[in-house]
């Protein structure tokens, strides 16, 4: 019966290594993305807010994600392409919002409004049930089709509460580097002082290319979500510019082609970002007028 058991338990982690593989990109775009959710709070608020997150993420990952994940591909597998559209665009105008604002166009609410910690924790969490979709998808889409549906569930919940924990642990070392620095500054060594005051003058420009990375990650990840399901579902041209021109460097080597269709996949997600969030700035405008501007 424990030979049994262990040989079961051994089958699923060593499923859920192989799946986990395949999913690297997205989980360190996602560990990229986060940080920036809890800058602008009180550093006594910052581990609290990521363990919340964290914990949105696996009520994604397990109450929403998996099942209908499951369901899905039994039942109507060509549902999950026109899903993963829907979510790349969320990303794409979730980045192309970041990109105004570095040139300083915002239509969001006030900076008071933006730090609250309820509005950031849920704008975290939405963003991580786009990420966290494409982590499970495809770690279900790189399981063997034979395994059973308990073994498939058992696989994909390892693989949620491990991703989860990795992210979200680099999440809250990254947020309290600071902390470590600050702790360090006390010490009696000489040197130690020094590293620490190393540390803590890095981080504003650590998290300065955290927003930076976490930005571009949003715009790779749904853009190439929205270019790989487009071609999966009614429209190949976007997906067969990028094979052209990857096709026309392959002598280049991997690193580059992957690189150019890192670029092509970030450029055609701002640019779609950024007519989504015109359309969402008209229609915004639009009901926003009152009726005494709609008689003028």
């Amino acid at each position: 019966m424990s030979v049994g058991l262990l040989a079961v338990v051994d089958d699923i982690l060593t499923a859920a290594v192989k799946a986990s593989a395949k999913t690297a990109g997205v989980v360190i775009d996602d560990a990229a993305v986060t940080p920036q959710y809890v800058q602008g709070i009180t550093p006594a608020r910052e581990l609290p807010v990521v363990w919340k997150i964290a914990l949105g993420s696996l009520v994604n990952k397990f109450v929403i994600i998996i099942p209908i994940a499951l369901l899905l591909t039994a039942f109507a597998p060509w549902v999950l392409p026109y899903l993963l559209i829907i979510g790349g665009s969320f990303l794409c105008y979730e980045g192309a919002e970041k990109v105004l604002e570095w040139f300083g166009v915002s239509h969001e609410h006030g900076e008071e409004e933006a730090r609250d910690e309820k509005r950031l924790v849920w704008g975290a969490v939405r963003t991580d049930l786009i990420l966290s979709t494409e982590i499970m998808l495809i770690a279900l889409s790189s399981l063997d089709p034979g395994l059973s549906i308990w073994m498939t569930l058992a696989v994909l919940l390892v693989i949620g509460l491990v991703m989860t924990g990795l992210v979200y642990g680099a999440v809250a070392l990254l947020v309290k580097l600071d902390d470590v620095g600050l702790r360090l500054m006390k010490s009696e060594s000489r040197g130690v002082r020094r590293f620490g005051a190393r540390v803590v003058a890095a981080m504003p420009a650590v998290f300065r290319v955290i927003s930076v990375v976490g930005t571009v990650a949003m715009l790779w990840v749904g853009g190439h979500l929205v270019i790989a399901n487009l071609a999966e579902t009614f429209w190949h041209g976007p997906e067969d510019v990028v094979h052209v021109v990857t096709h026309a460097i392959e002598a280049a080597g991997p690193v580059v082609v992957w690189l150019a269709d890192t670029a092509m996949s970030a450029v055609g997600g701002l640019v779609y970002g950024l007519l989504i969030v015109a359309v969402v700035v008209g229609v915004t405008r639009v009901f926003r007028r009152t009726p005494s501007d709609a008689a003028h």
